[in-house]
This record gives C-alpha cells, structure tokens and sequence, in this order.
C-alpha cells in the first residue's frame, strides 16, 4: 500500500513540475510602440520568458492587409523556435483591412520612387528590435510575405546591418537597385511558380541586381504554389490567383529554418 501511494504521489508531483515547466515556457507577446518613419507603430512582440541570455531577433512584416492574425501567428512560431520576433506594424497604428483597394492605397505611396519611406520604416523597425533586452543585436533577420517580402528585400537593398532577410511570394521590383557590394545581408526568396503577380521578367531583373550587388542570395522555387501560398486564411479573401499550399508552406518554413541556422551559425541555435 505504502508503495502505491508513495508511486502516486511521485506521479502527480511530477505532473505538477510540467506543467509548471510548460507555463514557465509560456510564449510572452506585447504591443511595443515606437516612432517609423513618419508613423507611430504599434508592432506585436513574442519571445519566450523562460529562456535565457540575448538570442537572435527576427522581424515579420506582414503582407499588405497589415498587423492582422496571420503575422503574429508566424512571430508565435519562431518565438516557439527560440528567436524573439517582432510583427511589424508598417502602416501604424496597427491599421488592418481585408479590402484589396484599400490595402493598394496604403501601398502605393511605399512601393514608389525610391522608397525611401518605406526603408526608413523597415529599418526603424529593425532597430527597435536590436534594442529590446532579450535580443543579440549582432543576430538578426527579417521575413516577409507578399508586400512584407518587398519590405524586407528593401531592408537588404539598404545595406542595413542584419544577417539575412527571407522573402516569401514577395514583389521583385524596385526603384533603387542594390549598389554593388552594399547588400549585408544573406537573402533566401520563397516563390511560387504559378503566382500571376510576378513575371519572368521581374525575376530575371531580381537576379541580375543580385548578380551586380555580389549579394549571397538563393531562389527557391514552388511548383504548382500561387500567390499567398504560407497563408492558410488565402482563399478567404476571394482573390484569383492567391491560393494556400500546405506542401509549399511546409517546404518554405524548413527552407527559412535551414538559413537561420547557416546564418546564425556562429553561436547556438534553437532547435
């Protein structure tokens, strides 16, 4: 009898230390506010508390719908990795829409001439998450989807310092081709090869400006993937040619996970 009891008591008192275990894992997420460009951001942070010592910072920039659910389920993700990331919040505010004329209009004044508003945004951003405590500023990165993969390619064009940036089914066009020598950063891009918003020739000219930077870039490309292919919520927005691919999603994620840990190499990595 005592052995039973004793083995019971062990049982559920090791069941309390994992489950006190697992809230001590518990993924942390806050609102942090900082001024970019010219618009006050409200971007979403997620980190996980029970870790310590500085670890690298990733940055999540949406695609062009904005600070919705979607970017900060991908900030959860990698703060379940072991990375702080931080969603960001390009238009501030954290203004959201579902409607494509709308989002056009947010945009457009980005995506045009040199961009400069948006590089200022981007690398304001990147610069609050090298300030946060939890975060090694000699290892970060950024990823973006769709509009946020223009972002984020801008970030390198920029010559900021960050380690890599990964772009997910983003837009190739640009205003100021990166110079010669100023890319900083490793670039990982995502495509997929049915996506109608892209055309061989953007990639092809993507390719040549990567050539000219000296960048150390790849491309990797989806068969059968549209537009929009990592975001599981795609088809509700009831737009052609955007469409989710679990396969390429799943493919793409790994893909990101493999460059983290080639870029980050020099200290150790998350899982």
């Amino acid at each position: 009898m005592k052995s039973t009891l004793g083995w019971s008591w062990c049982a559920a008192f090791g069941s309390i230390l994992l489950l006190a275990g697992a809230a001590r894992a518990a993924i942390k997420t806050e609102t942090v506010t900082y001024k970019e460009g010219q618009v006050e951001a409200q971007s979403f942070l997620a980190y996980d508390d029970s870790a310590t010592g500085r670890r690298p910072g990733v940055l999540v920039v949406p695609e062009w719908w904005g600070l919705n659910d979607y970017p900060k389920m991908r900030a959860r993700m990698l703060a379940q990795l072991g990375y702080v990331a931080m969603a960001v919040d390009v238009y501030g505010e954290g203004e959201t829409t579902a409607d494509p004329k709308q989002a056009e209009k947010w945009v457009a004044p980005l995506e045009a001439g040199d961009r400069a508003e948006l590089r200022a945004r981007i690398n304001a951003a990147l610069a609050k998450l090298k300030s946060d405590p939890h975060v090694d500023p000699a290892r970060t990165a950024a990823i973006g989807y769709c509009f946020g993969g223009a972002t984020v390619l801008e970030l390198a064009r920029s010559g900021a310092a960050v380690n890599g940036v990964v772009s997910f089914h983003g837009h190739y066009d640009t205003g100021a081709p990166a110079r010669p020598g100023a890319v900083k950063a490793r670039i990982l891009v995502c495509h997929g090869a049915d996506d109608p918003f892209t055309s061989q020739a953007q990639i092809a000219a993507l390719e040549g400006e990567m050539r000219k930077a000296r960048a150390d870039w790849q491309f990797n490309i989806y068969g059968g993937a549209e537009h929009s292919f990592t975001n599981p919520n795609a088809d509700a927005y009831h737009v052609a040619g955007i469409a989710y691919d679990a396969e390429a999603d799943h493919r793409s994620w790994q893909a990101m996970k493999d460059f983290f840990r080639e870029i980050f190499r020099q200290a150790p990595l998350p899982k």
